[in-house]
């Protein structure tokens, strides 16, 4: 296909490919949100407000089984942007460039870029560090602010180190009412600025990303939101007490301050994270009436992904992300697409890796080379089919520590270091949780076991229908 090369020296409306011009392409809506975990109001949760999500997945369809590939934001961005698994980028922290060991591939808007399509993005689509490594035709960290080569790249580099503590995700947990207006907040600038873009590109092809940071920490928002939810409302996970005992210790992760916090204060944070994913959810609803209000709906696929899940007190004082436990790894992804099934589920396993083949087949794009996922646009169409086996899932605690977990629809399995640091083996059927682990010590080892060891260790692309 084109090298990076070629998709940088490109002009901004170059021809589209001979397969998209057999019909009106279709534009691409790309909606990325940080650190969002599965509790709104379309995957269930009764106490969250998410209005505009929820209208989203009316028009398309929730995967309920959908699996980062790793549970932090540069390696999950960077795999499912390059269409390639953690461990082919090697991206495996906040730190790594996602080229490092990619080199000149082309990442999914750049793709597009190269079929004719007007490319933008604003807020965090890439880890924000790194944006400068792709290229779009208008391309803002936030709303107005272009973004220029990797200028202030170091400045940049010291102050995510700063705000992401370890750079493994271990900011402090903080929260903040402001009286400001939703458009004076930066994630209020970026739905309109979207707007924007979109009302002034609509009669071409586009691809539009628009990434939005809440409730990524700290989780700041106008007060209204947090006015939303009362203390009351808010349940703590009734973990039981003994649920550490069988765990890898390296399966746990822990951030100073945070098993000093007292019930109240843990329900506080709770009740933070849900004002953010509130108010997050009120700045989507600005980017969606605009496709309300330019007709677009007909010929605009929307694919709105939360980049992994969140831990809210889980596994008795776990927060944040950076591990394999269903938490981190699960997260939202819902797909409208023009044609396809609407206002309903799927159950299937999807994979992040999978987005870059979907967009482009439902576009008619060439393929791009060096893809490791598998388009679902088939579950698009009919979502109870058979589908995917496994969907995997990787973290990295430094040095040559890694877990690599593996999920079917009933088992979840996890090796650290290879299994001599220690085994997870869940059965979500009886333990949707994740609090019994059957292949501790003492545990009758399920004969499915063996099976899920090979499954992890297998060929991933055998992982299809």
């Amino acid at each position: 296909m084109f090298s990076r090369r070629d998709v940088l020296s490109m002009p901004l409306a170059g021809p589209l490919s001979a397969l998209a011009q057999r019909r009106a392409p279709l534009n691409v809506l790309l909606v990325a949100v940080d650190d969002l975990n599965n509790r709104i109001g379309c995957y269930g949760d009764p106490v969250v407000k998410t209005p505009n999500i929820d209208r989203l997945a009316a028009r398309g369809v929730r995967f309920d089984r959908s699996y980062c590939n790793y549970p932090l934001c540069n390696p999950t961005r960077t795999s499912l942007l390059s269409g390639r698994r953690p461990e082919t980028t090697k991206v495996f922290d906040n730190r790594t460039p996602p080229r490092t060991h990619l080199g000149n591939t082309v990442f999914l808007p750049e793709h597009f870029k190269a079929n004719g399509y007007f490319t933008a993005r604003v807020g965090k689509i890439a880890h924000g560090l790194f944006e400068h490594q792709i290229s779009w035709d208008i391309s803002e960290s936030r709303a107005g602010v272009p973004l220029v080569g990797d200028a202030g790249a170091a400045k940049k580099k010291k102050a995510a180190a700063k705000e992401s503590g370890d750079g493994e995700g271990a900011a402090k947990l903080s929260w903040t009412p402001t009286n400001r207006e939703d458009a004076d907040e930066p994630d209020g600038a970026t739905a309109r600025r979207i707007a924007q873009i979109i009302k002034g590109n609509k009669d071409k092809p586009f691809f539009v990303g628009c990434g939005f940071h809440k409730p990524h920490l700290p989780w700041v928002a106008p007060r209204k939101y947090f006015d939303m939810y009362s203390l009351d409302q808010i349940r703590l996970p009734q973990t039981p007490a003994g649920d550490r005992d069988d765990i890898p210790p390296m399966a746990l992760t822990a951030t100073a301050g945070d098993a000093e916090m007292s019930e109240e204060q843990r329900k506080k944070a709770t009740l933070a994270y849900h004002a953010a994913t509130s108010f997050m959810d009120a700045q989507l609803g600005v980017v969606l009436d605009t496709l309300d209000e330019l007709k677009l709906w007909d010929n605009t696929v929307v694919l709105l992904f939360g980049d992994h899940g969140w831990h809210l007190y889980d596994h008795l004082q776990l927060w944040r992300k950076m591990t394999v436990f269903e938490e981190a790894a699960h997260a939202p992804l819902i797909v409208h697409a023009p044609g396809k099934k609407q206002k309903t589920s799927s159950p299937r396993l999807v994979e992040y890796v999978d987005i870059y083949p979907t967009l482009t087949d439902l576009a008619g794009l060439p393929r791009s080379p060096g893809m490791e996922g598998t388009s679902f646009v088939p579950l698009l169409e009919n979502p109870q089919r058979e589908w995917k086996k496994a969907a995997y899932t990787m973290v990295w605690r430094g040095g040559d520590r890694f877990g690599r977990s593996v999920r079917t629809d009933r088992y979840r399995y996890t090796e650290w270091e290879d299994g001599r640091s220690g085994v997870e083996f869940y059965d979500h059927e009886k333990d949707p949780k994740e609090w019994t682990n059957l292949a501790a010590p003492g545990q009758k080892r399920p004969a499915e076991l063996k099976s899920m060891k090979a499954l992890l260790h297998g060929d991933k692309s055998k992982n299809v229908p």
